[in-house]
């Protein structure tokens, strides 16, 4: 079953995730929900705060690989950063340039609670980064130049009255 969508504004969005410590049935029931939802919503990444949940969870799928990540930190960063741009599902249809490193060392747990550790480079390292940034309660709006967050800012406000008209 698909979970709801938060969008920009949502207070949730900006509130940092608590750390998971039951590995229970509904930690993994919410894992495949929010797989499910991001399958849903053609997104690559989704953390639990986007979905209303403020759990350090995230779930993310690069080609044919999915992961799901419990309490995940960013334990190493590459030198080397590249500017990208990034789109979020929680801010449909904008896009902002995002500089991150482009390799890193992320851990955690699986559902199970047991240790999982991955070394992730390009896409998938830019995935989990601007996931975790999610459970810490930062945008890519947070992210980006003051003319960049201004014009997507301008966007968004311009698709909302759109919408309502």
């Amino acid at each position: 079953m698909a979970l709801e969508m938060r969008t920009f504004g949502d207070p949730v969005l900006k509130t940092r995730a608590a750390p998971v410590e039951d590995f229970d049935e509904s930690l993994e029931r919410l894992a495949e929900e929010m797989l499910a939802t991001m399958r849903e919503q053609e997104g690559v990444g989704l953390a639990a705060n986007q979905v209303g949940r403020l759990k350090r969870i995230l779930v993310a799928a690069l080609e044919d690989e999915e992961y799901v990540l419990v309490n995940p930190v960013i334990e190493e960063v590459a030198q080397t950063e590249e500017i990208a741009p990034e789109g979020c599902l929680s801010i449909p249809g904008i896009q902002v340039e995002v500089e991150r490193p482009t390799a890193i060392t992320v851990s955690g747990q699986n559902t199970s609670g047991e240790p999982v550790r991955i070394e992730a480079e390009g896409l998938l390292a830019r995935i989990f980064q601007h996931e975790v940034d999610h459970l810490d309660g930062v945008l890519i709006l947070d992210r980006t130049d003051r003319a960049s967050r201004k014009a997507a800012m301008r966007e968004w406000r311009e698709r909302l009255l759109a919408q309502q008209g």
